[in-house]
């Protein structure tokens, strides 16, 4: 049965093909793509193909012949005599478990049979029951689409694949020149060692990605390779890196110092408005929201004081997205702040790390609006040899994230006292 016949089975639109069509559509939007979507279903039953299922059907043989050329198997006259380049829809019961027995070539009619035991002649050109098989259904609609353009995935791509025997049938039956055509590599699931494609079933919407990314960075994302190459789309640590990275370009990009073609060229395409949208950085969001229980609001204002303000809708579009990400695919980034302190890890710190903590602590008392917080931070490690003194800067980050929230990473230190609150912050770090 066509999915466009299958009811919906959520309810809300009129077919099982409807309800991800239209899911498919609105995803689009968000990209600040305009497109004119033609649908199959009504094009094949307003009859507007039935004239080239006939041409097909006239010169079936010859389709045969074609499609026999990029196959291994042997061909025999028995099965070119009963081919049919055409799926026939049952009139009693609406499936494709027919079997065509004759055509007419004067009267221009089809007889069928049907597992469901119904049998029946039908005109061609009067029919809305009909539909030409893939490879052959492509190049018609070349043909009467006018496509100058096709890109198609690898495994239609090879020698013996969909685009190259379309090409032949398209030139030999329909009188018409293939389109242009690029072909593109699959793009994987990070963390999934299966393609994602249609076919198989292993596959992220647009609307699904929406939900962990935004716009621009999808486009970013596909805009930044070649269509040869493959790629892969992560839901894991990924998310942090591919977002860095479209910030830290589209920064470079804006202060005009991106430099490198390919990415300049990336960056502009993944722009979604004319102008770029200002968004909070999504490390930041991911690393902090959690501690407050993923209200927007207070991490706005806090933002607002420390670094800079951001539309609610921007806070808004990177909040959403990274709680949905926490909850659903990083669940061990749902951290919160020690209750009380930690005092089995202090034990394990050596003397030259508790003086460390020490200084901290002064610091953050006498330091009043945090301007030079993180540069008299860095000076408590200060060394002669610079590879020593960055290898201890990294251990007391370590070190304070452990005693406020027991991570080895997190937010800023500046954001994450205003998020803990200075004398809370203190109090776990102070012994």
């Amino acid at each position: 049965m066509p999915y466009c016949d299958i009811p919906d089975p959520y309810g809300c639109h009129n077919s099982y093909a409807e309800h991800f069509e239209k899911e498919f559509e609105t995803s689009l939007q968000a990209f600040g793509i305009e497109v004119e979507f033609i649908y199959q279903h009504d094009e094949y039953r307003s009859g507007r193909y039935n004239k080239n299922i006939l041409e097909a059907l006239y010169k079936r043989k010859e389709i045969y012949d074609i499609l026999m050329d990029f196959k291994t198997g042997e061909c025999s006259e028995e099965e070119r005599n009963n081919f049919y380049p055409a799926t026939l829809y049952c009139e009693r019961c609406g499936k494709d478990t027919t079997t065509i027995t004759h055509f007419d070539e004067v009267l221009k009619t089809v007889r069928y049979e049907c597992e469901c035991g119904n049998e029946k002649e039908l005109s061609v050109l009067n029919t809305n029951k009909m539909k030409l098989n893939w490879k052959i259904d492509w190049p018609m609609r070349w043909m009467i689409e006018d496509v100058i353009f096709e890109p198609g995935g690898r495994d239609h791509s090879s020698e013996t694949g969909s685009y190259n025997v379309s090409k032949e049938i398209a030139r030999k039956i329909f009188n018409r020149e293939a389109p242009h055509y690029v072909a593109y590599d699959f793009i994987g699931i990070k963390g999934n060692h299966e393609k994602m494609s249609s076919s198989s079933g292993n596959s992220i919407t647009p609307s699904d990605l929406l939900k962990v990314y935004i716009p621009e960075v999808i486009l970013f994302m596909f805009a930044k390779y070649k269509p040869g190459a493959a790629f892969h789309i992560g839901l894991d640590e990924d998310v942090i890196r591919n977002y860095t990275e479209y910030e830290r370009l589209k920064d470079s990009y804006e202060n005009k110092t991106l430099k490198n073609e390919d990415l300049f060229d990336a960056i502009k395409l993944s722009k979604v408005d004319r102008q770029f949208k200002e968004y909070p950085r999504f490390n930041q969001v991911a690393g902090t929201l959690p501690l407050l229980n993923f209200d927007s609001s207070i991490l706005q204002d806090t933002l607002e004081k420390i670094d800079r303000s951001y539309t609610l809708d921007a806070m808004i579009a990177i909040c959403n997205r990274a709680e949905y990400w926490i909850k659903n695919f990083q669940s061990e980034k749902l951290i919160a702040v020690n209750r009380e302190r930690n005092t089995e890890f202090y034990n394990t710190l050596d003397e030259r790390q508790k003086e460390w903590l020490v200084k901290v602590c002064n610091i953050l008392r006498s330091n009043k609006d945090y301007s030079n917080l993180m540069e008299q931070l860095y000076s408590i490690c200060h060394h002669d040899n610079k590879k020593i003194m960055k290898e201890n800067q990294k251990q007391l980050f370590i070190i304070i994230y452990k005693l406020i929230m027991n991570q080895s990473s997190g937010p800023r230190i500046s954001l994450l006292i205003h998020v803990v609150g200075i004398e809370k912050f203190i109090s776990l770090l102070d012994f």
